[in-house]
């Protein structure tokens, strides 16, 4: 009974460290670290506030682990059970801070990639390799750990490499696709491209795999990395986002062009100035082009900040420039066509 007494003893002090540990990581969790994290957040620095937040995610299970370590040392278990429960906590213990360790990476990547204005576009494509690349070093180190001799996996992994290019072809073509793309600073995140299949839209991320455009109609576009880089693009935010906004309109032949070009010159400057999108110090345009069927043609140039303020724009401009011409007494005629026919041949048909 005594002995029974004792083991028992031994197991409710055991959970009460387990349970401590709990306890306390949540209370430095939730108190502590999220006071510290508040008043990191007031300051301008980052990197401060990725650490923290990085480590604030691992704090319980660390108390955890510790109230496991201790509870150990606190039972009678036999020493292979525990060196596999050691082994076990050494695993935890690695296996979370490599993800401290990767995002703190991914972070700062991230971070640095806002801070060159561009040099390293914000992509998922660096934040996942750079975390794949922290797992595969924490993994590395768990099976050295664990006395599992890495040299063999090593060269291993090294001849097995042909066969796994080979078998992944064309994930590996994606993948060099995709650093194509960014290292070029040709296509970026946020820019509004079209591909020379009509597919047009904002793209939102690169990543390992594809690239992803969101279109104007708020549905996704997926395009693999390979056939991007290797396909005609236009890109609308290149070399500045300013776009020309171009509308067509026609008068009749008894107009008076100087008129015209005045009246379409006011309203044009009148959107500029007036309807959001517009930039107001633009000059606007008007080029006569060509003597129609019917009409006069002519183009009114204008300018929007970027390409979507380009509808709003063309919208306006055509109502008002349509209710100005009639104001005026400006003729926007129909398209008409006078055909003449030879009496001779009305005779033949009678």
């Amino acid at each position: 009974m005594v002995i029974g007494s004792v083991i028992l003893t031994q197991w409710i002090i055991a959970a009460s460290m387990v349970l401590g540990g709990l306890i306390i990581g949540i209370i430095v969790e939730k108190i502590f670290i999220s006071r510290i994290k508040k008043a990191i957040a007031k300051t301008k620095y980052k990197m401060d506030e990725i650490v923290i937040g990085a480590i604030r995610d691992v704090t319980i299970i660390w108390f955890v682990v510790a109230g496991l370590y201790l509870a150990s040392h606190n039972v009678s278990l036999s020493p292979n059970v525990l060196n596999i429960t050691h082994k076990i906590m050494l695993v935890v213990l690695i296996l979370s801070g490599t993800w401290v360790l990767a995002k703190v990476a991914v972070g700062f990547v991230n971070l640095y990639g806002e801070k060159t204005d561009g040099t390293l576009p914000s992509s998922s494509i660096f934040a996942n390799l750079t975390k794949v690349l922290v797992f595969l070093i924490g993994i590395l180190v768990v099976l050295q750990s664990l006395g599992i001799s890495i040299t063999p996996m090593l060269t291993a992994l090294g001849v097995g490499g042909i066969a796994v290019a080979l078998a992944l072809q064309e994930t590996l073509s994606n993948l060099i696709g995709g650093f194509q793309i960014i290292a070029s600073k040709q296509i970026r995140p946020e820019d509004f491209i079209q591909l020379d299949s009509g597919e047009e839209g904002y793209v939102v991320d690169i990543n390992w795999r594809n690239t992803t455009l969101r279109a104007l109609q708020n549905n996704i576009v997926i395009v693999p990395n390979s056939k991007l880089a290797s396909i005609i693009v236009r890109n609308f935010q290149l070399p500045e986002e300013e776009i020309s906004v171009r509308v067509e309109c026609g008068v009749s032949y008894d107009s008076d062009l100087d008129k015209v070009e005045k009246v379409a010159i006011e309203v044009a400057k009148e959107i500029m100035c007036e309807v959001e999108g517009g930039i107001p110090e633009f000059d606007p345009v008007v080029r006569f082009k060509i003597f129609a069927d019917s009409s006069i043609n002519f183009t009114t140039v204008m300018q929007a900040r970027e390409f979507s303020d380009q509808y709003l724009i063309r919208h306006e401009f055509v109502k008002r420039l349509h209710k100005r011409f009639a104001e005026v007494g400006i003729e926007i005629p129909f398209p008409i066509r006078t055909i003449y026919m030879k009496e001779s041949r009305q005779q033949e048909r009678r």
